[in-house]
């Protein structure tokens, strides 16, 4: 009761802005230094050696509470732009009274590249590029500069600074800018981040961060707890509405499932609401610690019915050159290739693992006829390419389907045609090609500018293809003879902020029609109308997904090949197999 009612003060101090102009807010006794309360110390440092920002340099300002003790490490508080909110002062008091746990603050200022002009040019400020883009650069600039930068120093009277590895342990804050890019880090760092607080945030499409709202309903959601505040008399310019865009991030974190928390006012676009609801935004955020931060019940009707709550990827195997092609046979046994070592494995229905095929022939993609069958395109990226398809009786015994043809994936129906991607590195230079069960080959298509994954549509109607530096997946209308009509850009893919393209690869369907594409976004899903639903992220690996299908004995099992590693994960939806009878889904929701 006590807490609602400092909200509903808050607000309605923030009323007096129509009125007066002049914001007046009520002061939390936290934010006030009191008598007897241990003070923490606060050290400065100058940092001005980051590789992933070359050139900056920015102040660091530590502050270390006076309960910390080196033998256990502490939780840990960023905040952008420096020392906000009365920061140490609420720290000391919530500290106090064990409202928060033990909690080094680090507190950072944006970088400048300094000017080497002795003529008073000015020093290149590099706030907006730091804090409003997407991507990861700053999260990967506070865990591998920020905090082992932090963890050489320490305190006046000698003792180490600890920070805690413990993503739960860690919360990120800031105001405007600063706001977004704490939302930044834990989105794309959920598991070294969990709490944000987030005032007067720019949401706004400064450098991207309008998506926000629209990535945040498709996404698998994230164990992030959030605090948002802002007022209506905040930014309304070029980039956006401020206003408008912090209630549309709120519908779209309670729409996913997310522990989020508001303070709306009607104040302006400066610090003083966000300083007056700053301690109670603490208590809230670390509310119920070292419980863990968890993962919420999303509303997305594509999320709900693929994937099973508290059921996470399961590594298959590692350590492999480049994997790619996983492909399954009718026994449910999944197949996938070790391109660079020439190497075939097979994973059966009890979930062993074992070499198929000692020599591939650097084979790519993979697939399985009707008559069960392995079909493979072998050598386009060896070294030596021998631009051939073969067909394997088994793993001793193939023959060769076709010469000349440079494949990197492959699909064959149920009649037993097959499609074959020939990506070429010059734009509009690829090829794709058509095998018929008599062995008779064409060139059904050409002009696009990457062409990679191929699969078929569960009623074998349509096929579809990646074309990988776009954002584009192509469908073709099957004929009755197998060849291709009515080429058309089909699927909109999500970019990434720091990448050109999507670089969509491999691709298969679900029995309802759903279209999983694998991204360097994770798997993107299409609904029947080449609309991006949901958005699946895997694992953390080297490189991006490249290939999956749908694998047990169930076929509800999804499999995954991630540059080194395989990966595995239950799913609530079954796999259009090529070789069984075509299915005919539901119509689609137009």
């Amino acid at each position: 009761m006590k807490k609602n009612l400092l909200f509903l003060l808050l607000l309605s101090a923030g009323r007096l802005v129509a009125q007066t102009g002049v914001e007046t807010y009520p002061v939390d006794p936290a934010s006030i230094e009191q008598a007897g309360v241990p003070k923490g110390e606060i050290l400065k440092f100058v940092f001005e050696n980051s590789k992933i920002f070359p050139g900056t340099s920015r102040e660091i300002s530590i502050y270390v509470p006076a309960q910390y003790k080196e033998t256990k490490p502490a939780c840990v508080y960023v905040n952008q732009d420096g020392i906000q909110w009365k920061a140490p002062v609420v720290f000391d008091n919530l500290i106090a009274k064990n409202e928060m746990p033990i909690t080094i603050g680090v507190f950072i200022t944006p970088g400048k590249v300094l000017s080497q002009n002795t003529d008073g040019a000015l020093d290149r400020f590099n706030r907006s590029f730091e804090y409003d883009g997407l991507g990861d650069n700053y999260a990967r600039f506070l865990l591998e500069e920020v905090f082992p930068f932090v963890e050489t120093k320490k305190t006046t009277d000698g003792r180490a600074i600890r920070l805690s590895k413990n993503g739960n342990d860690r919360a990120i804050g800031g105001s405007s800018s600063g706001a977004v890019c704490a939302f930044t880090v834990a989105w794309e760092r959920p598991e070294e981040f969990s709490r944000v607080f987030s005032a007067i945030g720019t949401y706004v499409g400064l450098r991207g961060a309008d998506r926000y709202d629209m990535l945040i309903r498709k996404y698998e959601p994230k164990p992030i707890r959030i605090f948002l505040q802002d007022g209506s008399n905040d930014l309304n310019i070029y980039a956006g509405d401020w206003w408008k865009a912090n209630e549309t991030m709120e519908r779209a974190l309670i729409f996913a499932g997310y522990d989020v928390a508001h303070a709306w006012g009607e104040g302006a676009h400066n610090g003083q609401h966000g300083t007056a609801v700053f301690p109670e935004a603490m208590r809230w955020l670390w509310r119920d610690y070292p419980k863990p931060v968890t993962i919420g019940k999303t509303k997305n009707p594509f999320l709900n019915d693929i994937l099973f709550e508290n059921e996470g990827w399961e590594l298959v195997g590692e350590n492999y050159g480049f994997t790619e092609g996983t492909a399954v046979n009718a026994k449910g046994e999944v197949f996938f290739q070790d391109i660079p070592n020439s190497k075939t494995y097979k994973i059966d229905v009890n979930g062993k693992l074992e070499l198929h095929l000692a020599d591939s022939k650097n084979a790519s993609g993979t697939t399985f006829s009707a008559t069960n069958e392995m079909l493979t395109a072998a050598g386009v990226w060896s070294q030596h390419p021998i631009h051939q398809v073969h067909r394997y009786k088994s793993s001793k015994e193939y023959e060769v389907l076709a010469t000349e043809t440079p494949g990197n994936d492959l699909v064959i129906s149920f009649k037993g045609n097959v499609y074959v991607t020939s990506p070429d590195g010059r734009e509009g230079s690829s090829k794709l090609f058509l095998i018929k069960p008599t062995g008779e080959r064409s060139v059904v298509d050409e002009g696009l500018k990457f062409a990679n994954g191929v699969c078929l549509s569960p009623d074998q109607t349509q096929l579809y293809v990646t074309e990988s530096t776009s954002h584009w997946v192509w469908v073709y209308q099957i004929q009755a003879d197998g060849t291709l009509a009515n080429k058309q850009r089909y699927g909109w893919l999500h970019v990434r902020d720091q990448d050109e393209n999507a670089w969509s690869d491999g691709l298969k369907c679900d029995r309802e029609g759903r279209i999983y594409v694998t991204s360097l976004s994770g798997i993107q899903v299409m609904d029947q109308l080449g609309r991006v639903n949901a958005i699946i992220p895997v694992p953390k690996t080297k490189g991006q997904v490249s290939n999956l299908c749908f694998g047990g004995p169930d076929f509800d099992v999804l499999y995954i090949s991630c540059h080194d590693k395989v990966y595995k994960r239950k799913v609530k939806v079954k796999g259009a197999n090529n070789f069984e009878k075509p299915i005919k889904p539901s119509n689609p929701r137009l």
